[in-house]
């Protein structure tokens, strides 16, 4: 019984779970918005959401995560898992409600159904492995476990002492002689039944379906107390049985085996997340499994999108564009410039999150993708000025750029997204420049969203990519950002655009 997670390869990997909220980055990229829309419904009950903060740094452990994915778009096992976890929910709701009720023999008869629910579970699933051609070696450890467990003393045991309570319990009859505001319990001597003679009598009269005038009693899963003293009283006619029930709930007062109930959380990771792409893939967006390299910084992604976005626009029935992008050989660093409101900051965003989620074993957006492991991710997105530090926005600006090139590495991505917009064009060239040299001296991967196109031909590192427009009409954008050499153009029409400058508003000007 070699199983230990179906989400680490090895047990020495996994981090002690952890909040990371506070990461700048998770904010600038939508990571916020992307996870809570994957555990939406899930997050009370199975607590999942610290995996979505716990990205792995191991080439190996993340094509473990890729295969168990890859399992899981089987239909017949995500259905088969999904069986298996509405097994394990309703034993956890049947064991919370014998927790919160008072009476003992109550609290034992819900005790009763949450092993049967487990024990369900259990048997149905490794009913259905089987006959499912697992790749993973994840699945393929968890069946073997299953199959072992199933035949182990204990399990056995569990399931047939069950089934001989319940039958036991099931054929308990008893009398209740009501005598006023008295209640006498005794055993059944073979009294009449008459609820049967009633239903003989009237037999005759019955036709077709009538409608039923017969009172509904609420169904309540806790007793009062005339119900449990009457159930004391039928414990005391049948002390055996009661006394079989009572070792059996002590004894296997913690049935439930703690591989399987890790399994049953743990790849709800899987389960939500495929749910949501499952939903995306609906409307045509493509998802793909990133190869991933440590070494070679050669990278590419086709077709890809924001997920955050794409997962919003769904809802509003919009449609999400894809874009391409490639680095190969020198080429470190996208320069990403073009007209305001054109998806250079989205652009910059997907980057970011392709590089996340394939750091969590997850398939991205994109047809094809190969992307690098990285160490970290470093983000500057525009913030407003905080007058409680007593800085201007230019020496707050200068201050985060310094942090992150202290502490970054040549594993490490950084996006910037239109940095020294406070200051002087002159001192923006200035100042990028040399922030350049520091990010090609670094040799990582960056992303930098800005209106200094002399930044585009920088060096061999550099490659400009172009949001566009119409061609009839370079006020509408398309939102496809594309490699080409930067020209202004298009930035210069926004700005004329903006200020009412445009030969439209020049010509309609002279006119009155």
């Amino acid at each position: 019984m070699t199983f230990k997670s179906i989400l680490f390869k090895n047990l020495g990997d996994i981090q002690a779970e952890k909040n990371l909220e506070g990461e700048e980055y998770f904010v600038d990229l939508n990571l916020e918005q992307i996870i809570h829309s994957v555990i939406r419904g899930k997050q009370e009950e199975y607590n999942i959401k610290p995996f979505f903060y716990m990205p792995l740094h191991n080439i190996e452990d993340i094509y473990f995560r890729q295969q168990v994915m890859r399992d899981l778009e089987n239909t017949s096992l995500l259905e088969s898992i999904k069986s298996f976890a509405e097994r394990m929910h309703s034993m956890r709701v049947n064991l919370s409600l014998a927790e919160r009720l008072h009476y003992k023999y109550n609290k034992q008869g819900w005790f009763l159904e949450a092993v049967r629910d487990y024990c369900e579970a259990v048997s149905l699933l490794i009913k259905d492995l089987p006959l499912i051609d697992l790749k993973s070696p994840g699945f393929l450890d968890f069946r073997a476990y299953l199959d072992k467990y199933i035949k182990s003393d204990f399990f056995i045991s569990l399931q047939a002492e069950l089934e001989i309570i319940k039958n036991d319990l099931s054929k308990i009859m008893y009398c209740l002689v009501i005598k006023g505001n008295r209640v006498k319990v005794q055993k059944y001597n073979y009294e009449i039944d008459y609820n049967l003679e009633v239903e003989k009598t009237f037999e005759k009269f019955k036709r077709e379906s009538v409608k039923d005038y017969r009172c509904k009693y609420s169904k309540d899963a806790g007793m009062n107390h005339i119900e449990a003293n009457i159930i004391n009283c039928v414990a005391r006619l049948f002390p055996e049985i009661f006394l079989s029930l009572d070792n059996y709930c002590k004894k296997n007062f913690n049935f439930v085996d703690d591989n399987i109930l890790k399994f049953d959380r743990e790849v709800q990771f899987y389960i939500t997340y495929l749910e949501l792409i499952l939903k995306l893939k609906s409307k045509g967006l493509k998802f793909c499994y990133p190869e991933i390299s440590d070494i070679k910084k050669e990278v590419y992604n086709f077709e890809g999108f924001d997920l955050a976005l794409a997962d919003k626009l769904f809802y509003e029935k919009s449609s999400i564009v894809t874009n391409d992008f490639y680095l190969e050989g020198k080429e470190r660093i996208l320069v990403v410039s073009g007209p305001n409101q054109g998806g250079k900051t989205t652009f910059a965003r997907t980057f970011g999150q392709l590089h996340y989620l394939a750091s969590l074993g997850l398939p991205v957006p994109g047809r094809k993708s190969k992307l690098f492991l990285y160490d970290k991710i470093f983000t500057h997105f525009e913030k407003e000025e905080d007058i409680k530090n007593l800085r201007g926005k230019l020496q707050d600006d200068l201050l985060r750029i310094q942090l992150i090139l202290d502490n970054a590495f040549p594993d490490s991505i950084i996006i910037l997204n239109e940095i020294f917009t406070s200051t002087t064009l002159q001192d923006s060239i200035f100042l990028s420049k040399k922030i350049m040299e520091k990010i090609i001296k670094l040799n990582l991967f960056c992303v930098w969203v800005t209106f200094i196109v002399e930044l585009s031909t920088f060096g061999d590192e550099t490659v400009s990519m172009v949001s566009t427009v119409k061609p009839e009409n370079p006020a509408l954008r398309t939102f496809k950002i594309i490699r080409k050499q930067a020209d202004g153009l298009a930035y210069a029409i926004s700005i004329a655009e903006k200020y009412r400058l445009t030969q439209h508003y020049i010509k309609e000007r002279i006119r009155k």
